[in-house]
Order: structure tokens, then sequence, then C-alpha cells
């Protein structure tokens, strides 16, 4: 039986609405490459605004947008403006440091 190659990737606050606005699934699964793809590249494919975006959770930990992501992670985007993404929580990784 070949390995999934899926990843499941959901999204939180104002990035959940988004989503929901547009008609679209808050949770997905997709495929990545077995070398990863970078967070912020699945952001773009899902049309997720970068801007919007503060940070990922990374299989439960906070992360950055950086953050190679392999079959079988499992990522949530976490928008700006979250109470969890205040920088004493995401810290370096944040787009709040990127302005």
């Amino acid at each position: 039986m070949p390995e999934s190659r899926e990843i499941t990737v959901r999204m939180f606050g104002s990035l959940h609405s988004l989503r929901r606005e547009q008609g679209l699934p808050t949770t997905v699964e997709m495929d990545v490459p077995s070398s990863g793809m970078r967070a912020d590249r699945i952001a773009r494919e899902l049309g997720l605004p970068a801007e919007r975006i503060d940070g990922i959770f990374f299989n439960a930990m906070p992360s950055g947008v950086t953050t190679t992501v392999h079959p079988g992670d499992r990522i949530a985007f976490v928008p700006v403006g979250t109470p969890a993404s205040h920088p004493a929580f995401f810290g370096a990784f944040g787009a709040h440091t990127r302005r």
C-alpha cells in the first residue's frame, strides 16, 4: 500500500471566516511532495492572503510560515489579531515581526 502524501490544513479565526464566505472548506487534506512544502506556499495555493497570517500551528506547536511541512503533518493557519498570536506566543515566528 503506498504511503499517504497528504497533510491536514485548518484555518482559524478570520481565515476560517474568509474560506466560509468563499464557499470553501475550512479544513482540507492536500498532497505535498515527499520532500515537503513550505507553509507560505501552501497558503498561496489555498488563496490565503499572506498579510493576514501571523503564524501556524505545526503539529500542535507554534511555528512560522517558512516551516517545511511533510506528508503526515498537521498545520493550522493563525490570523493576525488572534489572541494566541501575541508576540509572547509566536515570538520571532509571527508576521508582526516582519512589518
